[in-house]
């Protein structure tokens, strides 16, 4: 077992580095790819693609101390009806565009509070995708609920139109540590929607929990993993917890001194970590967990995983289309994003054109890197057969490439038939080890702490 201080002295503790939900970064994005690329690189994928949605639905009613997401708070309904024309209107655009034959594979709904629309809005909103895409048996339909911003009519009414699962952001069950960060959710009010959704049939429960969370301890922290064992989730997803007050100002309510230093950090992330195993669930990359049988478990052992903006996903669909303010696409040739805010995303929307800001396309080397990090982040190792197989790249260059890396984190790889893997006591150096691959300059801001 590696020890806290060779962890600080291989500057584990120390270093921020991206989440990789993307190669490159967002932060790396620019104006250089827009609109015209957008719309180019929807009218390239080929009839009967199977494309997958997201929609940023980006308003609260309370906006959280903790939270990052491109959000704001809303008062009546105006702006919320304004928005929801926007995003009809860039539908309208993408089915002009889509190839004959599109169908949907997955669609996902963030915010934001998606569950803030009422039922109607809600089953409105469902309708006009479905006009564009439409789904099949096989479709996934996931929504972020808000327990505390949910009524059975809304839920009944995202059943009714295919939601067959449901995202709950607990965060952390202490009502200490709700308040420091400003998100109060009781455990009761969570169990009865949790009841709710399992009597009307939704198949599958996504629940996401924080580590890193200021006033968090090794008890309390027990306490809320245990808690949200008992509501038996399929799928978990344990984030770190990130505090950039320059980047999110409402986070700036949370007192720096009250954060725990990296090393309890880790053991906060490693008491939930073995909670979660000892309890039946599978290990899934860096940071998530599948009771087994689930499809992200069997894409886990399989070799199917892949590294996404939900964070991992056995979604194998030819392009990634956001939809809303802030959202971003993903395809073959690179990414786009909307503008950021709702403002200008409705303008440019509602007057009839896509509101792409920023992209970036992608090149030979970018795949390269993408797939080795994706490797890394997905499978924990590098298979260099692989790589070798479908890239234009020699065996001395990989080498080369990964030289430094094997060199460095010695100490936590181990040497393979296929190339190296990560030793599991070390999966928290996967997302440092990807840094050491990254082509693009780490000082970007809003880089995550390493653990």
């Amino acid at each position: 077992m590696i020890s806290q201080k060779q962890l600080a002295q291989m500057g584990l503790f120390d270093a921020r580095v991206p989440r990789y939900t993307s190669y490159p970064a967002a932060a790396h994005f620019s104006g250089e790819t827009g609109p015209t690329q957008h719309r180019e690189w929807i009218k390239a994928l080929p009839p009967g693609a199977r494309i997958s949605i997201y929609v940023h639905i980006p308003f609260c009613s309370k906006l959280c101390w903790f939270c990052s997401a491109r959000t704001q708070t809303v008062q009546g309904r105006g702006p919320v009806a304004a928005y929801l024309d926007a995003l009809k209107a860039e539908l309208r655009l993408l089915a002009r565009d889509l190839p004959p034959g599109a169908t949907l594979a997955c669609m996902h709904w963030g915010g934001g509070t998606p569950t803030l629309l009422d039922a109607a809005a809600l089953s409105d909103l469902a309708q006009a995708v479905f006009e564009v895409a439409p789904p099949d048996a096989s479709t996934e339909f996931s929504v972020e609920i808000d327990p505390n911003e949910i009524d059975a009519a809304r839920l009944e009414a995202l059943v009714a139109v295919g939601m067959n699962c449901a995202t709950i952001g607990v965060q952390d069950f202490d009502q200490h540590v709700q308040k420091t960060i400003g998100r109060m959710l009781s455990y009761e009010v969570t169990a009865d929607v949790v009841a709710i959704l399992r009597d009307l049939g939704v198949a599958r429960l996504d629940a996401e929990i924080l580590y890193g969370l200021p006033g968090q301890t090794n008890v309390r922290i027990t306490d809320s993993v245990q808690k949200l064992l008992s509501l038996g989730p399929d799928r978990v997803a344990l984030n770190g917890y990130l505090h950039a007050p320059w980047m999110a100002k409402r986070q700036m309510l949370i007192s720096s001194d009250l954060l725990p230093e990296p090393g309890e950090r880790l053991q906060l992330f490693e008491i939930a970590r073995k909670l979660f195993v000892w309890d039946g669930y599978a290990e899934v990359g860096i940071d998530h967990f599948a009771i087994k049988g689930d499809k992200l478990e069997i894409a886990q052992r399989t070799g199917r995983l892949r590294r996404c903006f939900q964070g991992y996903s056995d979604d194998r669909a030819e392009a990634l289309i956001g939809l809303g303010a802030s959202s971003i696409s993903r395809f073959a040739q690179g990414y786009t994003q909307n503008a950021a805010a709702t403002s200008a995303y409705c303008e440019t929307a509602g007057a009839g054109a896509y509101a792409t800001v920023r992209g970036h396309a992608l090149t030979e080397e970018d795949y390269l890197r993408a797939r080795l990090i994706e490797m890394l982040m997905c499978d924990l190792g590098v298979d260099y057969k692989e790589i070798l197989s479908r890239f234009d790249i020699t065996p001395e260059r990989l080498d080369g490439m990964l030289s430094t890396v094997t060199k460095r984190f010695a100490d936590v790889l181990t040497k393979t038939a296929e190339g190296f893997r990560i030793r599991h006591s070390a999966r928290p150096f996967a997302r440092l080890i990807a840094g050491a691959i990254d082509g693009y300059d780490m000082r970007r801001a809003g880089n995550s702490p390493a653990v």
